[in-house]
């Protein structure tokens, strides 16, 4: 199940690793110093379903309501998280089926896309179990997109009728984990701010209705008159962060 899978993934080593890279403290040689000096540690790493090692990160692209795709989201965030914090990625995505149990295996998923749609409930209960169990979804409406936003928050309202989106104010941890976020830039004046529903005392859902999409950098993909947040890719990997570090 996935709570199991995200206090192996990174681990406990990777979440101190990045505690240490952040807080610029030093790890203490107590925990290795018993051992004999020309000691070898091998640790066998579960596969996992990308092929890349336990201790890469691996996010997800959602295929949700049965064939829509999170196609026009960037992951050009991972290469940056890859680059300014101790998080190793796998500098891509990969596209699961929201109904998929493959869906637990990863630490986040993003999901983005334009007009309505509407889950099936075994897509609903998914995500639901998804979140409870500590995963992150990462939301975003593509180009801003009107149709899309009142679609995703009629679902959260389904999925989490106890929980609502409520917007996360930039002190919130998320806007503080390798990069400290003052404000949120968009192309047109000011944008409207994240959103998230807390589940079990941590943040579960992350949503933009502006969009963190970084369309720049998706081939063949564009803004298309929309108002997306220009330092999206700075928040993105904040939230990677977040995903894994709570």
């Amino acid at each position: 199940m996935y709570h199991q899978s995200r206090i192996a993934l990174g681990t406990a080593g990777l979440t101190l690793i990045l505690a240490t890279v952040l807080l610029g403290q030093s790890i203490s040689p107590r925990a290795t110093a018993s051992l004999p000096t020309n000691t070898v540690l091998n640790v066998p790493e579960p596969a996992q379903p990308g092929g890349e090692p336990q201790s890469i990160v691996q996010i997800a692209n959602l295929v949700y309501a049965g064939t829509k795709s999170s196609k026009c989201f960037s992951d050009h965030f991972l290469a940056k998280a890859e680059t300014d914090s101790a998080i190793s990625t796998s500098r891509k995505f990969h596209t699961v089926k929201l109904a998929s149990d493959e869906l637990y295996a990863y630490p986040m998923v993003i999901m983005t896309g334009e007009g309505d749609f509407t889950l099936p409930d075994k897509e609903r209960d998914n995500l639901r179990r998804f979140i409870e169990r500590g995963g992150m979804l990462l939301a975003s409406a593509g180009c801003s997109s009107t149709e899309w936003n009142k679609a995703f928050r009629r679902e959260m309202d389904q999925i989490f009728p106890d929980a609502k989106l409520v917007p996360l104010t930039l002190d919130h941890a998320v806007f503080h984990t390798v990069y400290d976020i003052a404000e949120l830039k968009a192309k047109h004046g000011k944008p409207k701010p994240l959103e998230g529903v807390t589940i079990n005392g941590r943040v579960g859902v992350i949503y933009s209705q502006d969009g963190l999409n970084d369309t720049g950098h998706s081939e063949g993909c564009c803004c298309c008159g929309g108002n997306e947040i220009t330092n999206c890719i700075d928040i993105n990997v904040n939230i990677l962060a977040y995903a894994v570090m709570y």
